[in-house]
């Protein structure tokens, strides 16, 4: 009985994922709403899981351990700023193409295994951030701003973990997988910027 309930549950939370991905935010500018915004919308979800991948993938030396915690760090950090700048009404050129943009670069970064300094990485998550920030800062306006912002600043952080995590393991396994997703990614970018 319990395992059918179980069952039931995770079907209904997946039948009705594409319905919270959109929920009006004039309407719903609450925390939830901001925590499940990220969770249910793909470009997102590369994106953050990318980062922590690629965090993950820099730290491997032992000499950029830092990376796991300052790379996602600046993603969220310069996020928020851009829905703060969004919400303030300052507008930002270009921010769906540079959403789009980051998707399919932090596949590439992943995929070709690319380690610069740390500080560098950070600065480029952060420069795409500020876009993705903005984008949910725009969606949203002024209604229920900190309530949304800090749901999605944690479903973020989330993500972010789930990538380090998934980063992490897949290195033990064998590296050359942590390249492969970071394949897919780009390519799912790619199939965004043309869907």
């Amino acid at each position: 009985m319990l395992k059918r309930l179980s069952l039931t549950a995770v079907m209904f939370a997946v039948a009705t994922a594409p319905a919270f991905a959109h929920l009006d935010p004039h309407e719903h500018g609450s925390f939830m709403a901001g925590f499940s915004h990220p969770l249910f919308g793909m470009d997102h979800i590369l994106v953050m899981t990318a980062v922590g991948l690629w965090a993950a993938q820099i730290a491997q030396d032992s000499v950029s351990r830092r990376a796991l915690w300052m790379v996602p760090a600046a993603f969220v950090g310069t996020m928020a700023l851009g829905f703060v700048l969004a919400v303030f009404g300052i507008d930002l050129p270009f921010v769906e193409p540079a959403i789009l943009a980051s998707v399919i670069a932090l596949g590439l970064l992943v995929a070709m295994a690319i380690r610069p300094p740390v500080a560098f990485c950070a600065a480029l998550v952060g420069l795409f951030a500020l876009f993705h920030g903005h984008a949910h800062g725009g969606e949203l306006g002024s209604a229920g701003a900190l309530q949304f912002g800090a749901g999605f600043v944690m479903a973020t952080g989330l993500l972010h973990a789930a990538g380090i995590g998934l980063g992490i393991g897949i290195a033990r396994l064998n590296p050359v997988l942590t390249r492969g997703f970071g394949v897919i990614t780009a390519l799912l970018g790619v199939s965004l910027v043309f869907g």
